[in-house]
């Protein structure tokens, strides 16, 4: 560490005031607070110390989603040699033809062909999405004159998992940028979005490129369009015949179709005791999802329906279908998007809950929810702050009124 330390104090002045690259110090900016503390540090007693920070943060959820990331790969790769060994062909892609190279088989069976499988698809999807991501940062850093800032180490790690694994590179590349740019730094950068980043650059694809981006369909890797079938909740909602037989717990462990880091809540849910525990994510909103997903299917199931399955589907199975559990735990909790009042974090999640439900019940177009439910929950965190100060100021002057 001290050779990097030495490498960066030796251009550090070509960096600084009056260097010769002086324009380009955020570029140095970065790597420098990544490898080591930053030198200014608050000396006086007039600023609460704490130890975690805008890094510690998004670092601590980035070590929360490594059990989503290490799944994803598994079972982006598993979902394909299993098609392959029922009868789909492989794709002729350069993935397949590096897996081939590898020496490895189309054996589901096998841990290492289904990671390795899976990773020759995951991967590009996440460099690329680093790339083109990093490139805006830099460039509005750049042009704004300040330090760039981590919270994209989250947007590029959440992306990649809620995509498919066969999507074109150039439309990830597409969908974060505009969701950086737009969804992020068009409001000021890192903690002035009024939208989930990752989620507006989903949303973005979903509205432009449905083919490739849908609420109902999944693609696996393989040849076959034959193989480019519904995801459990389309199945669910067509009929409960096409839905008969499927395994709950197979739902939750995430051995099924669908986005490569959305499938499995157990992942998810080991990710949420991270964040509980450190207080990076808060359990009001997760509590606040869980209770108004219950209350809102419960109410489903006993109004009913002869011509739509979906008012009979239990909660416990909206829980483990699509992107409730990821949502929950990794979109729903953003800091910076959603409510800061604990009571408004409450509520906040009670309308995430109640909106997915809804959606997924309701809207015969569109079986999935979770992403639009987060969105449109954004819009109203502010204001569920609002009415929680408001009365607690009310809740005061009474007192005082008493008094």
């Amino acid at each position: 560490m001290k050779l990097i330390r030495n490498a960066f104090d030796s251009v550090a002045p070509h960096f600084g005031p009056g260097g010769k690259w002086h324009k380009l110090h955020a570029l140095y900016e970065m790597p420098d607070t990544i490898f080591f503390t930053p030198p200014d540090v608050t000396r006086t007693g007039s600023h609460v110390r704490d130890a975690i920070n805008l890094k510690r943060m998004m670092i601590t959820v980035v070590i929360a989603l490594q059990p989503v990331f290490a799944f994803a790969t598994w079972n982006t790769g598993f979902q394909a040699n299993r098609a392959i060994a029922g009868g789909a062909k492989p794709l002729d892609d350069f993935n397949t033809a590096i897996f081939n190279a590898l020496g490895f088989s189309h054996d589901p069976d096998s841990f290492l062909a289904n990671m390795a499988l899976g990773l020759c698809y995951f991967l590009p999807v996440f460099l690329v999405t680093q790339a083109a991501g990093g490139i805006v940062e830099v460039i509005t850093a750049l042009v704004r004159k300040h330090e760039v800032n981590e919270g994209f180490l989250v947007t590029g790690s959440l992306f990649p998992l809620i995509l498919p694994p066969t999507i074109p590179l150039w439309q990830v590349a597409l969908g974060i940028m505009f969701g950086v740019l737009i969804g992020k730094e068009v409001f000021g950068g890192t903690g002035m979005n009024v939208l989930n980043p990752a989620l507006v650059a989903r949303a973005f694809l979903f509205f432009a490129y449905p083919a490739q981006i849908s609420g109902d369909k999944v693609w696996t890797a393989v040849q076959s369009d034959g193989f480019s079938g519904a995801t459990w909740l389309a199945k669910a909602k067509e009929s409960t015949e096409a839905f008969a037989g499927a395994s709950w717990w197979d739902a939750f462990i995430g051995t099924v179709p669908g986005s490569m880091g959305e499938t499995s809540a157990l992942a998810c849910l080991l990710g949420a005791g991270l964040l509980i525990a450190t207080r990076v994510g808060a359990w009001q909103t997760m509590l606040g999802v869980t209770v108004g997903t219950a209350v809102m299917a419960t109410i489903f199931n006993g109004i009913g329906s002869d011509t739509n399955v979906m008012f009979g589907l239990p909660f416990w199975w909206h829980m483990v279908l699509g992107g409730w559990a990821f949502g929950m735990v990794f979109m729903a909790t953003d800091p910076v998007s959603s409510a800061f009042t604990s009571q408004g974090k409450l509520m906040y999640g009670i309308g995430i809950g109640v909106l997915v439900v809804l959606i997924r019940v309701v809207n015969p177009a569109y079986p999935e929810g979770m992403m639009l439910s987060i969105l449109f929950m954004n819009l109203f965190a502010p204001l569920f702050d609002h009415f929680v100060v408001q009365a607690n100021i009310q809740r005061r002057l009474a007192r005082n009124v008493a008094a």
